[in-house]
């Protein structure tokens, strides 16, 4: 091979080490995941639930607060409460809410967080990655992708005797919907779950699952599973602890929102103990 060929060979691939540097990049720029974390898990029924809610990369200690979106709670009944008070401080969001008494499971949410618009775009062999809703890309540039980041993050808590109306799907959006209860999970056991979409399973879905030491000197662990043809995961569970599931899914938005598509964002917050 002579020395042309050489350069032209070496050119090619730094362009595409040069891609795929970008796109980690991009990846990168959007590494914080949304989260919901109740203080505790275990509740008495008339207790007052404090849950703090943001995006962080290391978990479970915020770096940006969640927003003002819709926190709510769904009683055992399947009744659902708005939470009382919600502050927005710089790094997280802090919600609570009086329970009403009734033993069983409630759900948590955060209610949906519409976040910033990305648009991507190759130029010159280089992927330029844009979070400004005004920066287009040049004309005859085609667009890689274009979305609005759509947030929800969810968790339980029980009083008493766990039950599992709150754990019926909303059939909207991006959810994992628990087969076995994820207040009643130890280690040795499976964690069964289904990721729906639109009330419509989908298979072949990767879910990052992610392991808390809740402490400030170790790193959480990570994990993913893949969901068979009925949107079913049954993760075996071989750690105690708190875990976060994280499901992403690029899906087209609605008609008059700021984008076309949604990039679908839905984490829970589970905790596993030993037997």
């Amino acid at each position: 091979m002579n020395q042309n060929h050489l350069l032209h060979a070496y050119s090619k691939r730094a362009t595409r080490a040069l891609t795929c540097a970008c796109l980690m990049l991009a990846g990168a720029a959007q590494a914080h995941t949304p989260y919901l974390l109740p203080m505790s898990f275990d509740v008495a029924p008339d207790a007052v639930l404090s849950v703090d809610a943001g995006y962080a990369e290391k978990f479970f200690l915020s770096e940006v607060g969640f927003g003002d979106t819709r926190f709510t709670l769904t009683t055992p009944d399947g009744s659902v409460l708005p939470f009382g008070e919600v502050h927005q401080l710089k790094s997280r969001t802090v919600a609570e809410q009086k329970l009403p008494g009734a033993k069983g499971t409630y759900r948590l949410s955060t209610g949906v967080r519409l976040g910033s618009i990305f648009r991507s775009w190759e130029q010159d062999g280089k992927v330029e990655i844009s979070r400004d809703g005004n920066k287009t890309p040049p004309p005859g540039v085609k667009l890689l992708s274009h979305y609005q980041s759509h947030s929800v993050s969810e968790a339980y808590v029980t009083a008493g005797a766990p039950n599992k109306r709150a754990l019926e799907p909303a059939q909207q959006g991006l959810e994992i919907v628990p087969i076995t209860h994820p207040n009643d999970l130890f280690t040795g056991e499976k964690f069964e779950f289904t990721v729906l979409f639109d009330g419509k399973p989908l298979s072949g879905q990767t879910v990052d699952i992610y392991r808390s030491p809740m402490d400030l000197g170790s790193e959480h662990t990570s994990d993913s599973a893949k969901t068979d043809a009925q949107g079913r995961i049954a993760y075996a569970m071989t750690e105690p602890g708190v875990y976060l599931a994280l499901v992403r899914y690029r899906g087209a938005a609605p008609k008059g929102a700021a984008a076309p598509m949604y990039g679908y964002n839905y984490t829970l917050t589970f905790r596993v103990l030993k037997p």
